[in-house]
């Protein structure tokens, strides 16, 4: 069950991140126009419906995944997502990556290995108890809430980028956290329990709010700083998540060393691909 859960939710950051470089080659050839015009023009455009095939199995994969494994173990994986976006992105959009780029492909999947090994998430429970419920969406939708106060009250555009970032970090996993019981109770229960449960609502409405909170977070200030925030954010509330809803466990004691050393890997790996973005290389030049 746990290798299903770590295949599916490799093949959904795999899936996520092609949909997402089709859609940016498909509009990268629209010249101009905006709204519904720009959407027709886009849904003329195989490599568009390419992207939107992606994107939708990116999230079939994510619920196969949860439903096969610990949010804590799946969740970290889709930090792959970016290294995926731009191994298949650059050829797409006729780019290279540079050397650099590469080690930090190589110390992303490292250090992912090393936190997921050591850590080894495990639990295999889907439903949890209002009681658990409760406090944990008010402290989600709170820390959201703060990070978009406090991105409005800053003129940085470090500062705004990364704390919408955060706040789009807290919203997936917060989405994540109410997929795994909604698909839960779709295998346990059927359908109609599935469309009569709150959670299946609930990471509709908070999916939605994350997406927005990405797109405001790209367009306040650099990648290099709400990418970080994105990444690093959801994986580590993703955890945080699945110890406090649904009781999974992560090895502590020595093993946090090499956690935090895979911790530091990802890190560093993240922000070395992300500040790789402006120097992708011509593969025509």
């Amino acid at each position: 069950m746990l290798v299903l859960a770590v295949l599916f939710a490799v093949l959904g950051a795999a899936s996520n991140a092609a949909g997402t470089a089709f859609q940016r080659k498909a509009a990268s050839s629209v010249s101009s126009g905006g709204g519904w015009r720009l959407l027709r023009e886009l849904a003329r455009k195989p490599a568009w419906l390419l992207g939107i095939a992606g994107v939708t199995g990116a999230a079939l994969f994510q619920a196969l995944a949860l439903a096969n494994g610990p949010l804590a173990l799946v969740q970290p994986v889709f930090v792959l997502e970016l290294p995926f976006a731009l191994l298949i992105g650059a050829p797409l959009l006729h780019r290279r990556l540079p050397r650099e780029g590469w080690w930090a492909v190589a110390a992303v999947v490292v250090g992912l290995v090393a936190v997921l090994g050591a850590a080894a998430p495990s639990g295999a429970r889907t439903d949890a108890s209002m009681a658990r419920w409760i406090p944990v969406l008010a402290g989600c939708l709170g820390a959201m809430a703060l990070a978009v106060v406090a991105s409005r009250a800053s003129r940085s555009r470090l500062v705004r980028a990364t704390a919408l970032g955060g706040a789009a970090a807290v919203g997936n996993a917060l989405t994540a956290a109410l997929l795994k019981s909604a698909t839960g109770t779709l295998a346990d229960e059927g359908l109609t329990a599935f469309l009569t449960t709150w959670q299946t609502y609930g990471f509709a409405l908070t999916g939605i709010a994350a997406v927005l909170l990405l797109e405001n977070a790209l367009q306040a200030g650099p990648l290099a700083a709400s990418q970080p925030a994105l990444t690093i954010g959801d994986a580590s509330v993703s955890l945080l998540l699945g110890v406090v809803v649904y009781g999974e466990s992560v090895r502590g004691g020595w093993w946090v060393v090499p956690e935090l050393v895979g911790v530091a890997l990802i890190a560093w790996g993240v922000r070395e691909l992300t500040r790789a973005v402006p120097h992708l290389r011509d593969l025509t030049g």
